[in-house]
């Protein structure tokens, strides 16, 4: 077990004394901003427990700042971690007094995710959304930016020339990770299937590219069958699951380049032997734990969802404060990679 960091660990990183770190966590003494912006920031680069406190009392006599969230599927336990990195990244801003208003979209309708990222113009400064490629969602973000509001595309890149920029993994790449490992891991030619979430989610078409390509290039021996979408539902990817499983004898590998995996999982366990056909899915959850643990999942990819948040806020406050610009671009997290060995 790793040791947990101390007071004195945080003061060697910040290059200060261990009474100075003392004086920045308790207030017990005035601290020059830049020292104690240092001492935060060592305490959270070292994940040093009270660096949550740390960041509080700096926003304290801070300027606010209002972030808007918005995510989709709130049940599910990817998105409910999520919530949780992004209000301890939250608490942890030490350049401002951050406050953070999160919303989730109940279906893939782009109408929905439009209305409820409008309907922050008047609540919020600065706007970060995983939501569908569509004009509706366009339009939201062009309202948005020309009311001041700069906006952020998270997992699924929307609005392409008109958000400010991006954050999250290269689905492209994730993709051919996905393609490399099933090839890596099957050992006989055969078939293989991709299910995607649905035809609005660019993430989901890079990561099908990605995975297409690579087996074109590298493994011209499977053959991969047509898209199957199942509009990461369970449900839909458990039946549609089982029907490949029965008219596909020579099934060797499937990849669910969205959300679903849960039903993927389930049909295999109801109908075939561990490894008998390798399963990559994304994001680590205790579904995909599972999975791993008793070898139905072949390899999970998955957001480094605390990195991704810190770095969302940050851009955000820093976008807060310098208000829209015509910089757009890409900022790809390197993805946490899990085997049945590594759970």
């Amino acid at each position: 077990m790793a040791r947990r960091a101390t007071i004195a660990d945080v003061a060697l990183k910040a290059g200060v004394s261990v009474a100075t770190v003392d004086r920045v966590l308790n207030g017990r003494q005035k601290v020059r901003q830049e020292t104690a912006r240092a001492v935060y920031e060592a305490a959270r680069q070292i994940d040093y427990h009270a660096a949550g406190l740390i960041g509080q009392r700096m926003q304290s006599a801070q300027k606010e700042v209002r972030l808007g969230i918005v995510l989709q599927k709130q049940r599910q336990a990817f998105y409910q971690e999520w919530v949780s990195e992004i209000n301890r990244a939250v608490a942890e801003t030490a350049t401002v007094r951050a406050t953070v208003k999160i919303e989730f979209a109940q279906s893939q309708s782009p109408a929905e995710f439009a209305a409820i990222m409008t309907g922050m113009k008047d609540q919020v400064d600065v706007v970060a959304a995983t939501a569908v490629t569509h004009h509706e969602v366009t339009q939201a973000v062009d309202v948005l930016q020309s009311n001041g509001i700069p906006c952020f595309a998270l997992l699924n890149d929307f609005a392409q020339g008109v958000r400010q920029s991006y954050i999250g993994l290269n689905n492209l790449k994730v993709g051919r990770v996905a393609a490399s490992m099933i090839a890596t891991a099957v050992h006989r030619p055969g078939k293989l299937a991709v299910f995607v979430g649905g035809y609005r989610w660019h993430g989901h078409e890079l990561r099908e590219t990605g995975f297409r390509s690579y087996f074109r290039e590298n493994a011209a021996q499977f053959s991969v069958l047509d898209t199957l979408v199942n509009l990461e539902t369970r449900q839909l990817t458990y039946e549609a699951t089982l029907d490949l499983l029965a008219r596909t004898p020579d099934l060797r590998g499937i990849y669910i380049a969205g959300g679903g995996m849960e039903g993927a999982i389930a049909a295999l366990r109801e109908v075939r032997q561990p490894r008998q056909v390798a399963l990559v899915v994304n994001e680590i959850t205790p579904e995909s734990r599972a999975g791993l643990q008793d070898n139905f999942v072949t390899l999970a990819i998955a957001t480094p969802l605390r990195i991704l948040c810190r770095e969302v806020v940050d851009l955000m406050v820093s976008a807060a404060a310098r208000g829209v610009t015509d910089v757009s671009g890409q900022r790809f997290l390197r993805p946490d990679l899990y085997l049945p060995e590594s759970v």
